[in-house]
């Protein structure tokens, strides 16, 4: 069924309408709404939408679906799986570059729930998009108590994977103890966040 003028202008409109709102929700500042989860999801869908396609044959999980394995490289050289290295346990995927104003302002919260999670709490895991001196120049200053690995930023690394087509940092996921991607958010925690965010 064609789509007549009107409707079209009307679609359109709608459209605008919608990013205009994101937009301005996300200038004035991450409020209550954008951090909600219906924000996030809204958020989402409009960095979703002016994306670029996918490249072909890549692995991309959505919410409810298995993440893609990933086998990625620690600072020291070693490889690390995941999820199957912290299989039986929720993860907690930040995705980060030393670059990142935002995410450096969060790490201090990010560690600080790191360091309060049991030996089967929810595992958190730094993936820097970054220069691997630059990595290690960065957590000398701003050291954190959970593992750090690294990547290189582009159309297929890990972060796309995990669904952020378009590479916004500070990128976040929660995986299920089972492998399955749960939540997604982009932008920085604010201070106490991580702790509710983790548990829905």
């Amino acid at each position: 069924m064609a789509l007549g003028p009107t409707t079209k202008v009307l679609l359109v409109a709608a459209a605008a309408a919608v990013l205009g709102a994101v937009a301005g929700l996300w200038l004035n500042g991450p409020g209550p709404l954008l951090r909600s989860e219906i924000g996030q999801r809204a958020l989402q869908s409009v960095v979703n939408a002016g994306a670029p396609p996918a490249p072909a044959g890549l692995a991309i999980a959505g919410r409810g679906e298995a993440m893609p394995p990933l086998s990625l490289p620690t600072l020291d050289g070693a490889t690390v799986a995941l999820p199957a290295a912290y299989a039986g346990r929720p993860l907690l995927i930040n995705f980060w570059a030393s670059w990142c104003g935002p995410c450096i302002e969060e790490m201090p919260e990010l560690d600080r729930f790191a360091a309060a999670q049991a030996g089967n709490g929810t595992q958190v895991v730094g993936i820097a998009l970054d220069d691997a001196d630059a990595v290690r120049a960065f957590l000398q200053r701003i050291p954190v108590r959970y593992p750090v690995l690294l990547d290189q930023a582009g159309p297929r690394d890990s972060s796309v994977q995990l669904g952020n087509p378009k590479g916004v940092l500070p990128y976040t996921v929660l995986i299920s103890a089972d492998g399955r991607l749960l939540r997604q958010k982009i932008g920085p925690f604010q201070a106490g966040e991580i702790d509710g965010w983790a548990q829905n």
